[in-house]
């Protein structure tokens, strides 16, 4: 990959959207330039899960004037990720089509754990180095995440269902608060802890971070206004919290370093920091700097650098489900080769294609530790299902599709191969695994590809053909299915192999 001296990260988060602009010197990043505007998503997230129109319409504006930031950036060096709002929100698919219009680049919404692992290289990178057990803490507008890590590698990840924007809006409607909202809003935290809370209590770490928004105003709040020296600790946020009852409306409280789109949130932010502290035995937390949007631009330059954090999860993935090397590399440059025939003179280039292909060549046979019988399912499964850190959900999907279609009908999977390219992908992959049926080095003949439309052309030499009636036969079953999806597809020689071979079997 190309080097690039500008990076650019975009942040869709549930309570506040961020644009982080970094220079590239080396291993490092240094900020440039960053917007924030707190579109606060989540709150236009119903009880149906339907985002309302407003804050559709707020997060629009936004990504406009974003993508006017980023207006002439290579789109290699931006990526833009959504959090948890747009992986709860049901109309989120039909919102993301217009903020990508918006941006002018394409967004990822990453799951809760692939957060978690951005926001942990986000917050090491701002740290100071050690060999420590660190515990990150992230409270966000809809989700809270928990990381274990040293230096800059994640140990333990975990991602809870709970934000400042959704237990503010849950338990402080209107901005008030009394003791009953408060108990109930930290006892609900305190039931989302329990079940993780003993891998995540102080034997587990010597040093706990906190992250986001909601923990550096909370920090600043502590101790602009007396609560607190410099940390957040659980006295300092029982002061805090005692203010805001005796106040009785979080928009009545005068509070030095409270900023006024942070006022909405506070209330649920401080109930769910309380919950953190107790549960998991906190005694002080420091605020960071760093951040996910600071993760997303390193876990950038590692792809840039060659070392993506995605082949390292396909890598650990053929080790746990005992893939066989040598057949995923015959596999894969097989597949590489037919796709770059095929799309040779092809106007528009898929950068993602060649990962794509290696990617699937790999992971087609994870599903056979499951079971053989319809293995490319079970290997879908996995795919679509697990946590594949560095992987964003649409990536995730994408793989799994691809390797659902390998093998077997293309009838239930071929509408939703997602464009031309996909459909390209799966019949390179189709093929490529149809002559690595024998699972050897033997020579697979030269292969001539070429598209026309919906119409495919192969050339094989003749007499290789004639040498290996199981793979002929396995040829004329492949253009059989694809025809049965309107894909036309022709080898010359083909048909009067399979009639020979047919009379050949009836004599």
């Amino acid at each position: 990959m190309a080097e690039y001296s500008t990076l650019a990260a975009v942040d869709l988060g549930s309570n506040s959207f961020h644009c982080q602009i970094g220079r590239v010197v080396g291993d490092q990043i240094y900020p440039l330039d960053s917007l924030r505007e707190p579109v606060r998503l989540g709150a236009g997230l119903g009880e149906d899960k339907l985002l309302d129109d407003a804050s559709q319409e707020r997060a629009l504006v936004c990504l406009q004037r974003f993508g006017e930031r980023l207006r002439g950036f290579d789109p290699h060096t931006v990526r833009a990720v959504g959090t948890n709002t747009l992986r709860v929100a049901k109309n989120a698919v039909a919102f993301l089509k217009k903020a990508r219009t918006a941006l002018g680049f394409p967004i990822e919404v990453v799951a809760g754990r692939e957060e978690a692992r951005l926001i942990y290289v986000g917050v090491a990178h701002g740290l100071p180095a050690s060999r420590d057990r660190r515990l990150v803490v992230d409270i966000g507008g809809g989700s809270t995440e928990f990381i274990i890590g040293s230096g800059y590698k994640p140990q333990k990840l975990d991602s809870l269902f709970m934000g400042c924007v959704s237990y503010s809006l849950r338990f402080f409607p209107d901005g008030k608060v009394t003791k009953s909202a408060m108990k109930a809003a930290e006892l609900a935290a305190r039931e989302e802890l329990q079940p993780m809370a003993r891998g995540f209590s102080r034997r587990n770490w010597q040093e706990a971070i906190g992250s986001s928004g909601t923990v550096r105003a909370i920090a600043e709040i502590l101790q602009l206004n007396g609560f607190d020296e410099g940390s957040i600790t659980p006295a300092g946020v029982e002061g805090l919290r005692g203010y805001l009852i005796k106040c009785g409306d979080v928009n009545r409280a005068e509070l030095a370093g409270l900023k006024p789109d942070r006022i909405p949130v506070l209330p649920g932010g401080v109930a769910i920091m309380g919950a953190v502290l107790s549960e998991l035995d906190i005694e002080s937390m420091v605020a960071a700097t760093g951040a996910m949007r600071q993760g997303v631009l390193y876990d950038m330059l590692g792809r840039i650098h060659r070392r993506d954090m995605r082949d390292v999860t396909v890598a650990q993935f053929m080790q746990r489900y005992h893939v066989d090397a040598l057949q995923a590399r015959r596999v894969g440059a097989l597949a590489q080769s037919l796709y770059e025939k095929l799309t040779a003179d092809a106007k528009e280039v898929d950068d993602s294609a060649p990962l794509l292909i290696a990617w699937a060549a790999k992971l087609h046979e994870i599903g056979i530790s499951v079971s053989y019988s319809g293995y490319h399912k079970h290997s879908a499964y996995i795919i679509g299902s697990a946590d594949m850190p560095g992987f964003s959900r649409d990536e995730q999907n994408r793989l799994a599709r691809l390797v659902l279609a390998h093998r077997r009908s293309l009838k239930k999977i071929y509408d939703s191969l997602d464009d031309g390219n996909d459909v390209v992908i799966a019949l390179a992959l189709r093929l490529a695994v149809l002559f690595s049926r024998g699972r050897a080095d033997v020579g697979v003949p030269s292969i001539q590809a070429r598209i026309q439309g919906r119409k495919f052309r192969f050339a094989l030499d003749g007499e290789w053909l004639a040498k290996n009636p199981l793979t002929v036969h396995a040829l004329g079953a492949e253009v059989r299915e694809w025809e049965r999806v309107g894909i036309e597809i022709r080898i010359p020689g083909l048909d009067e192999l399979e009639s020979a071979s047919e009379l050949a079997l009836a004599s």
